[in-house]
């Protein structure tokens, strides 16, 4: 008995005649956009290799509906589902048509880059609290997060004003750690617990650190205290000159104490503009120096990485390199002069 195969690039789609009952009940205008949406929409999803639940999921619809409407059984008011499903094709071809959006470098091992890798190692290797106080745009976070990706037993918690207190932030270490602990009691001890469980060489970075309170701070030195792990304090000159700045407080004298290194750099090295410029591949002499002069403001490699993309958006646009007149352009459309 010979079986069927199926050859085409993508089976499922097959669009088969509606129900009688469907076309008595939709007047045929509907049912001629139906006919032309359900075409649209089976060609989209053969070219993208999507399953049915797939284009149900992109396109926010029931998953009952979209079966319904796709196979001509939908019961309901046929115009409503017709426009919802336009508004999803529409969106899908205008995703198509734009230019792919320019990927900012990988890693670009600066001196900063170096300087917090060896800050970091430090407070991992002698279960040391430090704090590195670099400023906005220098690649702070980028280089935690690669220390992370090439050695074992380092978590990378970020604070926001939501988990500032000594509560949220337990909440957030927890869900970095994947530590899980249903009383509050003992959530500090557990998280203490998977810290230490490593046996020593463990490291906890905690990102925009500047949004602690007091209370959780202490907490932090509490777990390298006891639990043996390296601390990393990161953000902004505040999480160091708000200590530093007061003289009474046994909280702060404990702190003081306990603080092994301090890492701090509020302006860019030049030789990190330079290397962060070529990581984008801007060689040309005029752009060099456009560029190096936007990493010299406030936002530092932050801000020539927002100003290449953008100048790459115009270059994609019209289907050519970069030049000194795109970056120029980037720079002033994106208008932040007054606040770099």
């Amino acid at each position: 008995m010979n079986k069927h195969v199926d050859t085409r690039p993508y089976s499922g789609w097959e669009r088969p005649e509606p129900d009688e009952a469907f076309v008595r009940k939709h007047n045929p205008d509907d049912l001629d956009e139906w006919r032309q949406l359900r075409e649209q929409t089976a060609e989209i999803a053969i070219a993208n290799a999507w399953t049915k639940a797939e284009v149900t999921r992109r396109s926010s619809m029931k998953d009952g509906t979209f079966s319904q409407w796709f196979s001509g059984s939908y019961p309901g008011v046929l115009a409503n589902v017709n426009r919802q499903v336009r508004v999803w094709i529409d969106a899908v071809l205008e995703a198509a048509a734009m230019p792919a959006l320019p990927s900012s470098p990988s890693f670009v091992r600066t001196r900063i880059a170096v300087e917090i890798g060896q800050t970091l190692q430090w407070a991992q290797m002698t279960a040391d609290l430090v704090i590195i106080t670099v400023a906005a745009g220098n690649g702070k976070t980028i280089a935690c997060r690669h220390y992370k990706a090439t050695h074992p037993h380092v978590y990378h918690a970020t604070i926001s004003p939501h988990t500032r207190t000594v509560h949220g932030m337990l909440v957030e270490l927890a869900a970095e750690l994947d530590v899980f602990e249903a009383n509050p009691a003992r959530l500090t001890r557990a998280i203490g617990n998977k810290l230490a469980r490593s046996g020593g060489g463990t490291l906890l970075v905690v990102d925009e650190a500047q949004n602690l309170v007091d209370d959780a701070i202490n907490q932090l030195r509490h777990f390298s205290d006891i639990y043996q792990c390296g601390i990393a304090l990161v953000g902004n000159e505040e999480v160091y000159s708000r200590f530093v700045a007061q003289v009474k407080g046994r909280s702060y004298a404990q702190l003081k104490r306990r603080v092994g290194k301090h890492l701090k750099r509020q302006k860019p090295y030049a030789e990190d503009i330079a290397a962060f410029i070529a990581a984008w591949g801007v060689t040309e002499a005029d752009s060099v120096r456009l560029l190096t002069g936007i990493g010299m403001k406030g936002g530092a490699l932050g801000q020539i990485d927002k100003t290449m993309k953008l100048a790459s958006m115009i270059a994609i646009g019209e289907e050519r390199e970069v030049t000194v007149k795109d970056i120029e352009a980037a720079w002033k459309n994106r208008d932040v002069e007054d606040i770099a």
